[in-house]
């Protein structure tokens, strides 16, 4: 049988993901995210000067589905930026056009493209901007807001507006993502997480009720998680082959860290190692019965190294990570999921990114 007649690959998520993946041309190989990564894994300089100008220009895109927007903040905000930026503003129909607009104005010479929204909305802009002189800015509008809590932003939308100004623009560490989808392949940066497996099937599943995520946030994620893992991937076998620096893993799940911490838990962080990573990290587990998938929480959340019992290998600031899955399973990138894929690597992308942050080790 071949992936692509297997059941899985033929399930409603898979069928879902084929008809509402991107357009075609952002999965060619040609297609300029691409061809920014070449260019810049080679060469890229992280700009030094371009943020000195008494009146920077910014564009604000807004997602106004987020759970934390309404009219009455975005006019709010607008006006505190307009006292320190000169501002544009936009919401953009859906998340291509987001992606679109912000590398639009990165060409264009805009000295920052702000993410008003949650994680995904942050995730398409900076995807728009990456390996460009133009910073991404983050006023936290959504349900968790991980990446505005991992750059130690405040998640209050007024209050973010107010530190913008005074935020340096920071080179900051992205990871990419090539991926071979059944739909065909395709690039993707990470600002703080990617997983395949269990972990993407959970997204997909939260991404289905946004109604449910608006109300209930953290513990959205976290019911589905549950749901999720009790009705399908606690008795199922192995299917990823996970290659990593020379070593190799079977699992159900890949979860790779791009800075440390990060959580869709709001306040409660995970740890996938006991120690701050400068660098990429993961966890690989070979199987989810509940008991062992519930101590490996807990072990996340209170930084306990993993026992060999529990059966799940922890990789520390590797540079490269290779998965083959057969059949082919569901890959996330920052909560985003992709789609369905027969084989993804995932490497270290340093300084892809500009980024209005503190300065506290999230390179």
């Amino acid at each position: 049988m071949s992936s692509s007649d297997h059941p899985f690959a033929q399930s409603p998520l898979c069928v879902v993901a084929s008809q509402l993946r991107v357009s075609p041309a952002r999965e060619t190989k040609n297609h300029p995210l691409r061809q920014r990564f070449a260019r810049g894994a080679g060469n890229w300089e992280p700009p030094t000067d371009n943020y000195s100008s008494p009146m920077r220009r910014l564009l604000l895109l807004a997602n106004p589905s987020a759970s934390g927007f309404t009219g009455a903040v975005f006019r709010d905000v607008v006006r505190i930026l307009e006292k320190d930026f000169r501002v544009d503003a936009e919401w953009p129909h859906g998340t291509a056009a987001t992606r679109r607009r912000a590398e639009e104005a990165a060409g264009l010479g805009y000295h920052v493209v702000a993410a008003m929204g949650g994680d995904g909305v942050a995730h398409h802009v900076a995807n728009g901007v990456a390996y460009t002189a133009a910073a991404l800015g983050i006023i936290p509008a959504g349900t968790t807001n991980v990446l505005a809590r991992i750059f130690d932003i405040p998640t209050d939308p007024k209050r973010a507006a107010r530190a913008m100004a005074s935020l340096p623009a920071l080179p900051t560490r992205m990871a990419v993502v090539e991926a071979d989808l059944v739909t065909g392949p395709i690039t993707e940066f990470a600002t703080f997480a990617f997983g395949v497996g269990y972990d993407a099937d959970v997204v997909a599943l939260a991404e289905e009720r946004p109604h449910s995520k608006i109300w209930l946030g953290g513990a959205h994620y976290a019911q589905s998680a549950l749901s999720k893992l009790l009705l399908e991937w606690r008795n199922r076998p192995a299917n990823l082959k996970a290659e990593i620096d020379g070593e190799s893993a079977d699992g159900v799940l890949a979860l790779v860290q791009v800075h440390h911490p990060y959580t869709f838990f709001g306040a409660v962080p995970l740890h996938l190692t006991t120690a701050p990573v400068d660098g990429l990290a993961a966890i690989v587990a070979e199987d989810l019965e509940v008991h062992r998938a519930a101590e490996i929480f807990a072990r996340s959340v209170f930084r306990k190294p993993m026992p060999e019992r529990l059966r799940a290998k922890v990789y520390e600031r590797f540079t490269k990570l290779t998965i083959s899955a057969e059949p082919p399973s569901p890959v996330q990138t920052d909560g985003e999921h992709l789609g369905i894929a027969h084989r993804v690597t995932v490497a270290e992308a340093p300084d892809a990114l500009m980024a209005l942050r503190t300065g506290d080790d999230q390179t």
